[in-house]
């Protein structure tokens, strides 16, 4: 190869490297800005609790009820999904998302509260399903796992930066304050994907034209794979709800007794989580789906321990496991339903998310009478054997022939726009 050529070669290399890279910035950034409400509020569940002088279970299931918005919403988009145009449908949902988030500043009582909380979930896993299955649709099998993991990456984002964030603001705003800053969140992530993905276009879904979404569902159901994935995606969400929703009320109470502000510094330990997360994809490829997530959640096990040590360098170096682990193995099980959905993908996306934040409801709904009746080490306990039910369902994902193949031939998401 001339000079020429290798100086051509490598400013080819360069311009996808960056191409890779801008896509995944803005994959993440999406994510983020999705999610941020979800999880910035648990940060703040003492301060709540105080205020509307519930328990902690009750505002934890308060709280947390966005899941249950989240997983009939999933299955909504499961169902219409090859009627819901990708970007409209994201730039809809994020739009919506700030009405129930603004009016969480002045909701009178936890009823009022719960009822926004279900339309925030309800908006956010439209968003969320809807990318996740524009993904699957629009990135090549090379490049799946990594743009998977470049959301996933943007969701553990939002749990370490939205919790400082609203801790910091409700220090300094209050609660009213806290909320309308994360409305003005939700109206940016709009406006990203509103003029990030125009001139883009999900392809459609070839195998299930002119069925009914509930054969389509049926037929996904039958996939022993992809049932051990949706209910794998249960156990994650199940146990990371039960640890980081009530491990708040041990920080702040003795002996540790943590004051707001430093609670929300507490999630720092999700910072290892942003620098791991973003390889899961190449991990995957390396070393294959089911050994990469028993590690992770092995990862995630070994931490719980360190959480029933009543000193905080302990307890947040269990968090900064389970963190790690839950993430990782998250990234992995989405983008193993992106490539092993060959008929539906944006079907499959929603019923993942469905069994995902349904996981979520239910181990903040169980958890949290398990923590205000036994305590906390019987609620560890309570994660501990749902990431061992992980582990066991992580033995039967496996790939169908062919489910490597490209979905497109390129990395459409980074350069559909120039090609149109």
């Amino acid at each position: 190869m001339d000079g020429t050529g290798i100086h051509a070669h490598a400013t080819a290399t360069r311009s996808a490297a960056g191409r890779v890279a801008m896509r995944s910035l803005i994959i993440g950034l999406t994510a983020f800005l999705t999610v941020v409400d979800l999880f910035a509020t648990q940060a703040i569940l003492p301060t709540l609790a105080s205020a509307y002088g519930v328990s902690p279970a009750a505002m934890g299931f308060a709280v947390n009820a966005s899941t249950m918005g989240m997983a009939v919403a999933g299955l909504a988009v499961a169902f219409f999904s090859r009627r819901i145009d990708r970007r409209l449908g994201i730039v809809a949902s994020l739009a919506l998302l700030a009405l129930p988030t603004a009016l969480l500043a002045v909701a009178p009582d936890l009823a009022t509260f719960t009822v926004l909380r279900i339309a925030q979930g309800l908006c956010m896993a439209c968003a969320f399903a809807l990318t996740l299955s524009y993904l699957g649709e629009a990135c090549s099998a090379a490049d799946t796992a990594g743009a998977f993991a470049a959301y996933i990456t943007g969701n553990v984002a939002s749990n370490l930066f939205g919790r400082l964030l609203a801790a910091g603001l409700v220090d300094h705003l209050g609660l009213a304050g806290n909320f309308f800053v994360f409305a003005a969140l939700n109206l940016a992530g709009a406006v990203l994907v509103w003029f990030y993905l125009r001139g883009t276009s999900a392809p459609p879904v070839p195998a299930a034209a002119g069925r009914s979404p509930v054969a389509v569902w049926r037929d996904l159901a039958r996939d022993p794979a992809l049932r051990a994935a949706f209910a794998l995606g249960f156990c994650l969400l199940f146990a990371f709800i039960g640890t980081f929703t009530y491990v708040n009320f041990v920080l702040v109470r003795p002996p540790l007794a943590l004051s707001p502000m430093a609670l929300g510094f507490v999630y720092f330990v999700f910072l290892p989580s942003i620098l791991t997360t973003p390889v899961a994809g190449t991990v995957v490829a390396r070393c294959g789906t089911r050994p990469t997530l028993g590690a992770a959640l092995a990862v995630a096990g070994a931490g719980l321990p360190l959480l029933l040590v009543a000193q905080l360098p302990a307890v947040l170096a269990g968090l900064a496991l389970v963190g790690v682990g839950t993430f990782f193995a998250q990234a992995v099980a989405t983008g193993f339903v992106g490539r092993a959905a060959s008929l539906d993908r944006g079907a499959a996306s929603g019923l993942y998310l469905a069994s995902y934040f349904a996981g979520g409801l239910v181990g903040s709904a169980v958890l949290g009478q398990i923590f205000d009746r036994l305590g906390w080490a019987a609620c560890v306990a309570g994660v501990a054997a749902a990431l061992a039910a992980g582990a066991v369902l992580a033995l039967r994902l496996r790939l169908p022939a062919g489910a490597d193949t490209p979905a497109v031939p390129t990395d459409s998401l980074a350069g559909a726009a120039a090609r149109r």
